[in-house]
Protein backbone atom coordinates (compact mmCIF):
# COMPACT_ATOMS: atom_id res chain seq x y z
CA UNK A 1 0.00 0.00 0.00
CA UNK A 2 2.83 2.43 0.80
CA UNK A 3 4.37 1.87 -2.64
CA UNK A 4 1.01 2.53 -4.33
CA UNK A 5 0.72 5.81 -2.45
CA UNK A 6 4.21 6.80 -3.56
CA UNK A 7 3.40 6.00 -7.16
CA UNK A 8 0.18 7.99 -7.03
CA UNK A 9 2.15 11.06 -5.95
CA UNK A 10 4.55 10.83 -8.87
CA UNK A 11 3.79 13.59 -11.39
CA UNK A 12 4.72 11.15 -14.14
CA UNK A 13 1.72 8.96 -13.36
CA UNK A 14 -0.77 11.83 -13.45
CA UNK A 15 -2.24 14.32 -15.88
CA UNK A 16 -0.79 14.20 -19.41
CA UNK A 17 1.77 11.58 -18.33
CA UNK A 18 -0.68 9.10 -16.83
CA UNK A 19 -0.30 5.65 -18.41
CA UNK A 20 -3.08 3.98 -20.36
CA UNK A 21 -4.23 0.55 -19.26
CA UNK A 22 -5.26 -1.15 -22.49
CA UNK A 23 -3.98 -1.94 -25.95
CA UNK A 24 -6.34 -0.62 -28.61
CA UNK A 25 -6.79 -1.25 -32.32
CA UNK A 26 -9.09 1.08 -34.23
CA UNK A 27 -9.76 1.32 -37.98
CA UNK A 28 -11.00 4.07 -40.31
CA UNK A 29 -10.36 6.91 -37.91
CA UNK A 30 -12.41 10.11 -38.19
CA UNK A 31 -10.56 13.13 -39.58
CA UNK A 32 -11.25 16.85 -39.32
CA UNK A 33 -9.81 18.71 -42.30
CA UNK A 34 -8.09 16.98 -45.19
CA UNK A 35 -5.18 14.57 -44.88
CA UNK A 36 -2.56 15.23 -47.57
CA UNK A 37 -2.68 12.36 -50.05
CA UNK A 38 1.13 12.40 -50.30
CA UNK A 39 1.43 11.27 -46.67
CA UNK A 40 1.56 7.52 -47.14
CA UNK A 41 3.15 5.63 -44.29
CA UNK A 42 3.14 5.28 -40.51
CA UNK A 43 3.59 7.86 -37.78
CA UNK A 44 5.04 6.03 -34.76
CA UNK A 45 5.99 7.26 -31.30
CA UNK A 46 7.46 5.48 -28.29
CA UNK A 47 7.21 6.33 -24.61
CA UNK A 48 7.06 4.86 -21.09
CA UNK A 49 3.78 3.31 -19.99
CA UNK A 50 3.93 1.56 -16.59
CA UNK A 51 1.89 -1.61 -16.18
CA UNK A 52 -0.38 -0.54 -13.34
CA UNK A 53 0.30 0.94 -9.92
CA UNK A 54 2.33 -2.04 -8.78
CA UNK A 55 4.93 -1.29 -11.46
CA UNK A 56 8.00 0.26 -9.76
CA UNK A 57 8.84 2.52 -12.70
CA UNK A 58 7.26 5.68 -11.37
CA UNK A 59 10.03 7.85 -12.84
CA UNK A 60 9.18 8.95 -16.36
CA UNK A 61 12.35 7.41 -17.79
CA UNK A 62 11.76 3.91 -16.40
CA UNK A 63 8.34 2.64 -17.45
CA UNK A 64 8.19 -0.12 -20.09
CA UNK A 65 7.82 1.16 -23.61
CA UNK A 66 4.53 1.46 -25.46
CA UNK A 67 4.55 2.33 -29.15
CA UNK A 68 1.62 4.29 -30.59
CA UNK A 69 1.05 4.37 -34.34
CA UNK A 70 -1.26 5.75 -37.02
CA UNK A 71 -1.34 4.40 -40.59
CA UNK A 72 -2.05 6.99 -43.32
CA UNK A 73 -2.80 6.15 -46.96
CA UNK A 74 -4.72 7.78 -49.81
CA UNK A 75 -5.95 10.63 -47.62
CA UNK A 76 -7.33 8.23 -45.00
CA UNK A 77 -6.29 7.24 -41.48
CA UNK A 78 -6.50 3.47 -41.79
CA UNK A 79 -5.65 2.48 -38.24
CA UNK A 80 -4.41 3.40 -34.80
CA UNK A 81 -2.59 0.89 -32.58
CA UNK A 82 -0.82 1.04 -29.23
CA UNK A 83 1.30 -1.90 -28.09
CA UNK A 84 3.60 -2.55 -25.15
CA UNK A 85 7.07 -3.72 -26.13
CA UNK A 86 7.24 -7.32 -24.91
CA UNK A 87 10.39 -7.69 -22.87
CA UNK A 88 10.46 -10.83 -20.74
CA UNK A 89 9.05 -8.96 -17.73
CA UNK A 90 6.27 -7.29 -19.73
CA UNK A 91 5.29 -10.53 -21.47
CA UNK A 92 5.09 -12.34 -18.13
CA UNK A 93 3.07 -9.52 -16.56
CA UNK A 94 0.60 -9.79 -19.44
CA UNK A 95 0.38 -13.58 -19.06
CA UNK A 96 2.15 -14.22 -22.36
CA UNK A 97 5.18 -16.20 -23.46
CA UNK A 98 8.22 -14.04 -24.07
CA UNK A 99 9.28 -14.34 -27.72
CA UNK A 100 12.90 -14.82 -26.66
CA UNK A 101 16.11 -13.67 -28.26
CA UNK A 102 19.56 -12.28 -27.45
CA UNK A 103 20.20 -10.28 -24.27
CA UNK A 104 23.26 -8.15 -23.51
CA UNK A 105 24.78 -8.65 -20.05
CA UNK A 106 21.45 -9.81 -18.56
CA UNK A 107 20.03 -6.36 -19.35
CA UNK A 108 16.60 -6.84 -20.89
CA UNK A 109 14.27 -3.84 -21.00
CA UNK A 110 11.07 -2.99 -22.87
CA UNK A 111 12.65 -0.27 -25.03
CA UNK A 112 10.78 2.96 -24.26
CA UNK A 113 12.63 5.84 -25.90
CA UNK A 114 12.53 5.85 -29.71
CA UNK A 115 11.10 3.94 -32.63
CA UNK A 116 12.58 3.89 -36.12
CA UNK A 117 12.83 1.87 -39.31
CA UNK A 118 16.02 0.61 -40.94
CA UNK A 119 16.77 -2.10 -43.48
CA UNK A 120 13.22 -3.45 -43.38
CA UNK A 121 13.03 -3.58 -39.59
CA UNK A 122 10.89 -1.51 -37.22
CA UNK A 123 12.90 -1.03 -34.02
CA UNK A 124 12.06 0.27 -30.55
CA UNK A 125 15.25 1.56 -28.93
CA UNK A 126 16.61 2.44 -25.50
CA UNK A 127 20.07 3.19 -24.08
CA UNK A 128 22.40 2.01 -21.30
CA UNK A 129 23.03 -1.58 -22.33
CA UNK A 130 19.78 -3.07 -23.58
CA UNK A 131 19.18 -4.25 -27.13
CA UNK A 132 16.52 -2.76 -29.38
CA UNK A 133 13.31 -4.68 -29.90
CA UNK A 134 12.09 -5.50 -33.38
CA UNK A 135 8.39 -4.97 -34.09
CA UNK A 136 6.11 -5.96 -36.94
CA UNK A 137 4.68 -3.16 -39.12
CA UNK A 138 1.54 -3.51 -36.94
CA UNK A 139 3.63 -3.02 -33.76
CA UNK A 140 3.56 -6.58 -32.43
CA UNK A 141 6.82 -7.61 -30.76
CA UNK A 142 9.11 -9.95 -32.68
CA UNK A 143 11.89 -9.93 -30.09
CA UNK A 144 15.22 -8.34 -29.17
CA UNK A 145 17.47 -7.54 -32.11
CA UNK A 146 21.26 -7.79 -32.36
CA UNK A 147 21.29 -7.21 -36.13
CA UNK A 148 21.88 -10.81 -37.10
CA UNK A 149 24.45 -11.41 -34.36
CA UNK A 150 26.69 -8.53 -35.53
CA UNK A 151 26.10 -6.15 -32.58
CA UNK A 152 28.80 -6.80 -29.94
CA UNK A 153 27.06 -5.13 -26.99
CA UNK A 154 24.11 -2.95 -26.10
CA UNK A 155 22.65 -0.24 -28.33
CA UNK A 156 21.46 3.36 -28.04
CA UNK A 157 18.24 5.36 -27.86
CA UNK A 158 19.13 7.86 -30.59
CA UNK A 159 20.39 7.12 -34.07
CA UNK A 160 21.34 9.28 -37.06
CA UNK A 161 20.78 8.05 -40.61
CA UNK A 162 23.10 9.36 -43.31
CA UNK A 163 20.76 9.23 -46.28
CA UNK A 164 23.60 9.51 -48.81
CA UNK A 165 25.38 6.39 -47.58
CA UNK A 166 22.45 4.52 -46.06
CA UNK A 167 24.46 4.02 -42.85
CA UNK A 168 22.71 4.24 -39.48
CA UNK A 169 24.96 5.71 -36.77
CA UNK A 170 24.54 5.29 -33.01
CA UNK A 171 26.57 5.92 -29.87
CA UNK A 172 26.17 3.20 -27.24
CA UNK A 173 27.16 3.41 -23.60
CA UNK A 174 26.92 0.97 -20.68
CA UNK A 175 27.81 1.38 -17.01
CA UNK A 176 30.17 -1.62 -17.14
CA UNK A 177 32.29 -0.22 -19.98
CA UNK A 178 35.36 2.04 -19.83
CA UNK A 179 34.41 3.44 -23.23
CA UNK A 180 31.50 4.47 -25.40
CA UNK A 181 31.00 2.79 -28.74
CA UNK A 182 30.24 4.29 -32.13
CA UNK A 183 28.17 1.74 -34.04
CA UNK A 184 27.57 1.91 -37.80
CA UNK A 185 24.86 -0.30 -39.28
CA UNK A 186 24.91 -0.57 -43.05
CA UNK A 187 21.97 -0.48 -45.46
CA UNK A 188 21.86 -4.31 -45.23
CA UNK A 189 20.93 -4.11 -41.54
CA UNK A 190 24.22 -5.53 -40.23
CA UNK A 191 26.88 -3.82 -38.12
CA UNK A 192 29.70 -2.90 -40.47
CA UNK A 193 31.95 -1.09 -37.97
CA UNK A 194 32.31 -0.30 -34.28
CA UNK A 195 34.77 2.15 -32.72
CA UNK A 196 35.46 2.25 -28.99
CA UNK A 197 36.20 5.68 -27.51
CA UNK A 198 37.79 5.60 -24.01
CA UNK A 199 35.98 7.72 -21.39
CA UNK A 200 36.23 8.05 -17.61
CA UNK A 201 33.51 7.67 -14.97
CA UNK A 202 30.88 5.98 -17.14
CA UNK A 203 29.13 9.06 -18.56
CA UNK A 204 25.54 9.00 -19.76
CA UNK A 205 25.42 9.96 -23.45
CA UNK A 206 21.75 10.10 -24.36
CA UNK A 207 22.26 11.73 -27.74
CA UNK A 208 25.04 12.76 -30.10
CA UNK A 209 25.36 14.57 -33.41
CA UNK A 210 26.69 13.69 -36.83
CA UNK A 211 28.39 15.68 -39.60
CA UNK A 212 29.79 14.50 -42.90
CA UNK A 213 33.24 14.20 -41.27
CA UNK A 214 32.63 13.66 -37.55
CA UNK A 215 30.65 11.98 -34.84
CA UNK A 216 30.06 14.66 -32.18
CA UNK A 217 30.25 13.25 -28.64
CA UNK A 218 28.88 14.99 -25.54
CA UNK A 219 30.87 13.89 -22.49
CA UNK A 220 29.08 15.83 -19.74
CA UNK A 221 29.02 15.46 -15.93
CA UNK A 222 26.12 13.02 -15.53
CA UNK A 223 27.94 9.77 -14.78
CA UNK A 224 27.35 6.33 -13.34
CA UNK A 225 27.25 6.26 -9.53
CA UNK A 226 28.09 3.01 -7.79
CA UNK A 227 26.81 4.54 -4.55
CA UNK A 228 23.40 5.14 -6.14
CA UNK A 229 23.38 1.66 -7.64
CA UNK A 230 24.33 0.08 -4.30
CA UNK A 231 21.55 2.05 -2.61
CA UNK A 232 19.10 0.41 -5.01
CA UNK A 233 18.50 3.31 -7.39
CA UNK A 234 17.06 2.20 -10.72
CA UNK A 235 18.47 5.40 -12.22
CA UNK A 236 22.09 5.29 -10.98
CA UNK A 237 23.40 8.29 -12.95
CA UNK A 238 24.08 11.47 -11.00
CA UNK A 239 25.63 14.90 -11.47
CA UNK A 240 29.38 14.57 -10.99
CA UNK A 241 31.08 17.98 -10.65
CA UNK A 242 34.51 16.32 -10.75
CA UNK A 243 33.88 15.09 -14.32
CA UNK A 244 35.16 17.70 -16.83
CA UNK A 245 32.48 18.73 -19.37
CA UNK A 246 33.70 18.43 -22.94
CA UNK A 247 32.64 17.87 -26.53
CA UNK A 248 34.49 15.43 -28.76
CA UNK A 249 35.03 15.10 -32.50
CA UNK A 250 35.48 11.50 -33.65
CA UNK A 251 36.35 11.12 -37.35
CA UNK A 252 33.70 9.04 -39.09
CA UNK A 253 36.35 7.33 -41.20
CA UNK A 254 40.07 6.97 -40.71
CA UNK A 255 41.82 7.74 -37.45
CA UNK A 256 39.89 6.17 -34.53
CA UNK A 257 40.77 8.69 -31.80
CA UNK A 258 38.50 11.53 -30.67
CA UNK A 259 39.73 15.07 -30.08
CA UNK A 260 38.19 16.78 -27.04
CA UNK A 261 37.32 20.41 -26.28
CA UNK A 262 36.25 21.91 -22.95
CA UNK A 263 32.82 23.49 -22.50
CA UNK A 264 31.09 25.18 -19.55
CA UNK A 265 29.27 22.89 -17.06
CA UNK A 266 25.89 21.93 -18.50
CA UNK A 267 23.70 19.04 -19.52
CA UNK A 268 22.34 18.14 -22.96
CA UNK A 269 19.70 15.53 -23.64
CA UNK A 270 19.17 16.30 -27.32
CA UNK A 271 20.90 17.81 -30.32
CA UNK A 272 19.01 19.47 -33.15
CA UNK A 273 21.63 18.82 -35.84
CA UNK A 274 25.28 19.40 -36.72
CA UNK A 275 27.30 20.13 -39.85
CA UNK A 276 30.77 20.97 -41.08
CA UNK A 277 31.55 24.62 -41.78
CA UNK A 278 34.99 24.64 -43.34
CA UNK A 279 37.38 23.47 -40.64
CA UNK A 280 34.78 24.13 -37.95
CA UNK A 281 31.85 22.05 -36.71
CA UNK A 282 28.49 23.64 -35.87
CA UNK A 283 26.22 21.88 -33.36
CA UNK A 284 22.73 23.11 -32.38
CA UNK A 285 21.32 21.66 -29.16
CA UNK A 286 19.04 22.17 -26.16
CA UNK A 287 21.28 23.06 -23.20
CA UNK A 288 20.53 22.95 -19.47
CA UNK A 289 22.76 25.44 -17.67
CA UNK A 290 24.75 24.14 -14.72
CA UNK A 291 24.18 20.88 -12.86
CA UNK A 292 21.46 18.40 -13.77
CA UNK A 293 19.71 15.95 -11.44
CA UNK A 294 18.08 13.05 -13.31
CA UNK A 295 16.07 12.20 -10.21
CA UNK A 296 14.30 15.58 -10.34
CA UNK A 297 13.98 16.67 -14.00
CA UNK A 298 11.49 19.38 -13.02
CA UNK A 299 14.02 21.23 -10.87
CA UNK A 300 16.75 22.29 -13.27
CA UNK A 301 18.46 25.47 -14.34
CA UNK A 302 17.67 27.50 -17.47
CA UNK A 303 17.06 25.49 -20.65
CA UNK A 304 17.79 27.15 -23.98
CA UNK A 305 18.44 26.45 -27.64
CA UNK A 306 22.15 27.07 -28.23
CA UNK A 307 24.77 26.75 -30.94
CA UNK A 308 28.27 25.44 -30.30
CA UNK A 309 30.91 26.11 -32.93
CA UNK A 310 33.90 23.84 -32.46
CA UNK A 311 37.12 25.13 -33.99
CA UNK A 312 39.75 22.35 -34.08
CA UNK A 313 42.37 24.75 -35.44
CA UNK A 314 42.11 27.10 -32.46
CA UNK A 315 41.06 24.39 -30.02
CA UNK A 316 38.00 26.36 -28.89
CA UNK A 317 34.23 26.06 -28.58
CA UNK A 318 32.19 29.24 -29.11
CA UNK A 319 28.77 29.12 -27.42
CA UNK A 320 25.91 31.20 -28.88
CA UNK A 321 22.34 31.57 -27.64
CA UNK A 322 19.81 30.94 -30.43
CA UNK A 323 16.63 31.15 -28.34
CA UNK A 324 16.13 31.67 -24.61
CA UNK A 325 12.67 30.11 -24.58
CA UNK A 326 12.56 26.84 -22.63
CA UNK A 327 12.17 23.95 -25.07
CA UNK A 328 13.04 20.31 -25.64
CA UNK A 329 12.81 17.48 -28.22
CA UNK A 330 14.47 19.42 -31.08
CA UNK A 331 14.10 17.94 -34.58
CA UNK A 332 15.04 18.82 -38.15
CA UNK A 333 13.97 17.41 -41.47
CA UNK A 334 15.78 14.06 -41.24
CA UNK A 335 16.99 14.43 -44.82
CA UNK A 336 19.40 17.17 -43.72
CA UNK A 337 20.88 15.31 -40.76
CA UNK A 338 24.68 15.87 -40.76
CA UNK A 339 24.36 18.72 -43.29
CA UNK A 340 23.54 22.44 -43.02
CA UNK A 341 19.96 23.10 -41.90
CA UNK A 342 17.82 26.20 -41.86
CA UNK A 343 14.73 25.07 -39.98
CA UNK A 344 14.18 23.29 -36.70
CA UNK A 345 11.21 22.28 -34.55
CA UNK A 346 10.90 21.82 -30.80
CA UNK A 347 8.35 21.39 -28.02
CA UNK A 348 7.88 24.40 -25.74
CA UNK A 349 8.02 24.34 -21.95
CA UNK A 350 6.02 26.92 -20.07
CA UNK A 351 2.87 28.87 -20.86
CA UNK A 352 2.65 29.60 -24.58
CA UNK A 353 0.46 32.15 -26.28
CA UNK A 354 0.17 32.89 -29.96
CA UNK A 355 3.16 35.26 -29.96
CA UNK A 356 4.95 34.60 -26.68
CA UNK A 357 6.66 31.75 -24.89
CA UNK A 358 7.51 32.01 -21.21
CA UNK A 359 11.23 31.61 -20.50
CA UNK A 360 10.79 28.73 -18.08
CA UNK A 361 8.80 25.56 -17.52
CA UNK A 362 9.26 22.02 -16.30
CA UNK A 363 8.48 18.42 -17.09
CA UNK A 364 5.91 18.11 -14.33
CA UNK A 365 4.12 21.38 -15.11
CA UNK A 366 0.74 20.88 -16.73
CA UNK A 367 1.73 23.50 -19.29
CA UNK A 368 4.72 21.46 -20.48
CA UNK A 369 4.58 21.04 -24.24
CA UNK A 370 1.30 22.79 -24.94
CA UNK A 371 2.88 24.27 -28.07
CA UNK A 372 5.34 23.58 -30.84
CA UNK A 373 8.00 26.01 -32.03
CA UNK A 374 9.43 26.46 -35.51
CA UNK A 375 12.86 28.06 -35.84
CA UNK A 376 14.12 29.78 -38.97
CA UNK A 377 17.81 29.89 -38.14
CA UNK A 378 18.64 31.98 -41.21
CA UNK A 379 16.45 34.87 -40.07
CA UNK A 380 16.57 34.21 -36.33
CA UNK A 381 12.77 34.12 -36.10
CA UNK A 382 10.57 31.74 -34.12
CA UNK A 383 6.92 30.87 -34.71
CA UNK A 384 4.75 29.27 -32.04
CA UNK A 385 1.77 27.02 -32.65
CA UNK A 386 -0.10 26.73 -29.32
CA UNK A 387 -2.79 24.11 -28.84
CA UNK A 388 -4.54 25.59 -25.82
CA UNK A 389 -3.61 25.87 -22.18
CA UNK A 390 -4.85 22.41 -21.20
CA UNK A 391 -3.54 20.63 -24.28
CA UNK A 392 -0.38 18.52 -24.25
CA UNK A 393 1.72 18.02 -27.36
CA UNK A 394 4.72 15.81 -27.86
CA UNK A 395 7.73 15.92 -30.16
CA UNK A 396 7.27 17.42 -33.62
CA UNK A 397 8.30 15.21 -36.56
CA UNK A 398 8.78 16.56 -40.08
CA UNK A 399 7.36 14.63 -43.05
CA UNK A 400 8.40 15.87 -46.52
CA UNK A 401 5.70 16.33 -49.14
CA UNK A 402 7.85 14.40 -51.64
CA UNK A 403 11.23 12.64 -51.49
CA UNK A 404 13.01 15.51 -53.27
CA UNK A 405 11.00 18.43 -51.90
CA UNK A 406 12.71 21.35 -50.19
CA UNK A 407 13.68 21.39 -46.53
CA UNK A 408 10.56 23.33 -45.52
CA UNK A 409 8.19 21.71 -48.02
CA UNK A 410 6.16 19.26 -46.02
CA UNK A 411 4.22 18.71 -42.82
CA UNK A 412 4.79 18.61 -39.08
CA UNK A 413 3.16 15.71 -37.22
CA UNK A 414 2.56 15.30 -33.49
CA UNK A 415 0.20 13.67 -31.02
CA UNK A 416 -1.82 16.31 -29.16
CA UNK A 417 -4.07 15.65 -26.18
CA UNK A 418 -7.50 17.24 -26.74
CA UNK A 419 -8.93 18.09 -23.29
CA UNK A 420 -12.43 18.52 -24.72
CA UNK A 421 -12.50 14.91 -25.96
CA UNK A 422 -10.27 13.43 -23.27
CA UNK A 423 -8.36 11.72 -26.08
CA UNK A 424 -5.53 12.44 -28.49
CA UNK A 425 -5.38 13.68 -32.05
CA UNK A 426 -2.66 13.18 -34.61
CA UNK A 427 -2.28 16.78 -35.75
CA UNK A 428 -0.89 17.64 -39.18
CA UNK A 429 0.51 21.17 -39.66
CA UNK A 430 1.74 22.67 -42.92
CA UNK A 431 5.39 23.51 -42.28
CA UNK A 432 5.30 26.58 -44.54
CA UNK A 433 2.19 27.91 -42.79
CA UNK A 434 3.15 26.79 -39.30
CA UNK A 435 1.16 29.29 -37.25
CA UNK A 436 -2.09 28.58 -39.13
CA UNK A 437 -4.65 26.02 -38.08
CA UNK A 438 -3.94 22.33 -38.63
CA UNK A 439 -4.34 20.91 -42.12
CA UNK A 440 -5.92 17.86 -40.50
CA UNK A 441 -6.65 16.25 -37.16
CA UNK A 442 -6.94 12.48 -36.92
CA UNK A 443 -9.14 11.74 -33.91
CA UNK A 444 -7.84 8.79 -31.92
CA UNK A 445 -10.22 6.81 -29.70
CA UNK A 446 -7.97 7.05 -26.63
CA UNK A 447 -5.51 9.29 -24.83
CA UNK A 448 -1.80 9.11 -25.73
CA UNK A 449 0.39 9.94 -22.70
CA UNK A 450 3.24 12.39 -23.17
CA UNK A 451 6.17 10.30 -24.25
CA UNK A 452 9.51 10.53 -25.96
CA UNK A 453 10.48 10.13 -29.60
CA UNK A 454 9.10 8.89 -32.87
CA UNK A 455 9.34 9.02 -36.65
CA UNK A 456 7.37 9.38 -39.81
CA UNK A 457 8.09 6.17 -41.72
CA UNK A 458 7.06 6.68 -45.33
CA UNK A 459 6.16 3.70 -47.49
CA UNK A 460 8.92 2.65 -49.90
CA UNK A 461 8.75 3.94 -53.43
Amino acid sequence: MAEDTQLQRSPFLEGPYAPVTEEITAFDLPVTGRLPAELTGRYLRNGPNPLGLDDPGQHWFLGPGMVHGVRLRDGRAEWYRNRWVRSRAVAEALGETWPGGPVHNDTDFAANTHVLAHAGRTLATVEAGSLPYELTPELETIGPCDFGGTLPGGYAAHTKLDRRTGDLHALAYFWGWDHVQHVVIGPDGRVRRTTDVPVADGPMMHDFALTERYVVLLDLPVTFSMDAATAGSRLPYTWNPAHPPRVGLLPREGAPGARWFEVDPCWVFHTLNAYDDGDRVVVDLCRYDGGYDLAAPAEQGPLTLDRWTVDPVRGTVAEQRLDDRAQEFPRVDDRVVSRPHRFGYSAALGDVGRDTVAPSGDFADGAFTNALLKHDLATGTVQAHPFGRDAAVGEAVFAPSAPRSGEDDGYVLAFVHDPDRGAADLVVLAAQDFAAGPVARVHLPVRVPLGFHGNWIADPG
